[in-house]
């Protein structure tokens, strides 16, 4: 037995006109053909650069960004860094140079005042730590008649200079201490910024 009547016969009669093609005919055919493989092709080369362009754009971008934050990063990490060595320069070498300093300055300041108000007698009231520096002092302005005087209550670095009627205050500790504190604020602020 044959299945040939459960299956669709496609050899009949053509439905429609028959198709001629002539020359002219086809070569439209060809050129319409050609244009629109053309226009689809550059639709998608412009596809492709716009695409393009946006991947490129979104690189730079992210660059950037990897750029800033690696600047911060950089800028943090000197920053640390820098940090002991500024805090052990204010607590060992400021001192020092300070102490070092001391008696040029005043003498300095004693000539300005000299200066200023005329010869007279000048009294330095001087921790007793710093009483040794401010004798040779002494010793190396004979041409001023300085009077010293030891006081227990200050501390190494802070003393008293009296004339007349005046008084005038050197303290190196709370220099120190202003310069650490701002050392101190300056990192504390940095680490706000950059946080």
């Amino acid at each position: 037995m044959s299945i040939t009547h459960l299956l669709e016969d496609f050899g009949g009669t053509l439905r429609g006109r028959p198709v001629s093609i002539t020359d002219i005919s086809l070569e439209e055919e060809r050129l319409a053909s050609f244009e629109k493989g053309y226009q689809a092709g550059w639709d998608d080369a412009a596809k492709s650069q716009a695409e393009d362009q946006r991947s490129i754009t979104a690189d730079l971008a992210q660059n950037l960004q990897d750029l800033t934050f690696t600047y911060e990063e950089a800028y943090a990490a000197v920053l640390q860094s820098l940090r002991p060595l500024l805090e052990q320069m204010i607590a060992t070498v400021l001192p020092t140079i300070s102490q070092q300093t001391l008696a040029p300055r005043l003498a300095e300041l004693l000539r300005e005042r000299v200066k200023e108000h005329g010869q007279q007698t000048f009294e330095i009231v001087t921790a007793p730590d710093d009483m040794t520096r401010m004798e040779i002092l002494t010793e190396a302005l004979p041409e001023m008649q300085i009077a010293l005087r030891q006081d227990d209550t200050l501390a190494r670095g802070q003393l008293y200079l009296r004339f007349g009627d005046a008084e005038e205050e050197i303290d190196l500790k709370s220099v120190l201490d202003a310069i650490e504190q701002a050392v101190s604020g300056f990192f504390e602020e940095s680490r706000k910024a950059i946080a």
